[in-house]
């Protein structure tokens, strides 16, 4: 457990964390070490074990955290406000972009993968991610439902953990052969099925 840090504590861990998650952009995950973080975010040593006395694998923890909390960000404001089949397009079209921008790498996957089941927390950051992502898809869908969009007894959660394992089977043929097809395949199918059961 970290003490509770000073504003100024927090924006230096933060610096840290963004530093470290620019580096690993750049360098695979095994060769990065923590003198290139320092360089990249002119930090001491002491410095740096001030704020992850546990290391490297408590750094790579804390960037993992903020590669999963960016793969929603990066959805915003879309992925918030699923309110009209207007906003889920918009949605579609920000998800595809994203993921082809990003391209073959995977910063999240790159760290979790590293860190393997061995280091307490690891997988909880992907659990964690995808429970988020799920929620807020179901969140959408629920407002087509307020909104007399789609039938009441539409299965919301259903849809919502159909909708997201079809996009993660998309970004994985993406990141294997460089192209985008399928993910977009996927999104079209999964909220065209939606527009679908609005029909029934």
């Amino acid at each position: 457990m970290h003490k509770e840090l000073t504003a100024k504590g927090k924006a230096t861990r933060n610096r840290i964390i963004e530093g470290a998650a620019a580096v690993l952009r750049e360098k695979d995950v095994s060769v990065a070490t923590l003198d290139d973080v320092m360089a990249r975010t002119r930090t001491s040593k002491s410095q740096l074990f001030h704020y992850f006395p546990e290391g490297k694998d408590e750094l790579l923890l804390a960037v993992a955290h903020h590669e999963a909390d960016q793969v929603l960000e990066d959805q915003q404001p879309y992925l918030g406000c699923l309110d009209s089949w207007e906003a889920w397009q918009r949605w579609r079209d920000q998800v595809v972009k994203r993921y082809a921008e990003q391209g073959e790498e995977c910063p999240l996957g790159s760290l979790v993968l590293h860190l393997g089941r061995s280091t307490p927390g690891a997988r909880d950051v992907v659990v964690t991610l995808m429970r988020q992502w799920q929620e807020s898809l179901a969140t959408g869908i629920r407002a087509l439902q307020t909104a007399g969009q789609l039938p009441a007894e539409l299965d919301v959660e259903h849809r919502a953990a159909a909708l997201l394992a079809g996009i993660q089977g998309g970004v994985l043929i993406l990141q294997s052969t460089g192209r985008a097809d399928h993910l977009r395949a996927a999104l079209d199918q999964g909220i065209g099925d939606l527009r679908r059961a609005a029909a029934v």
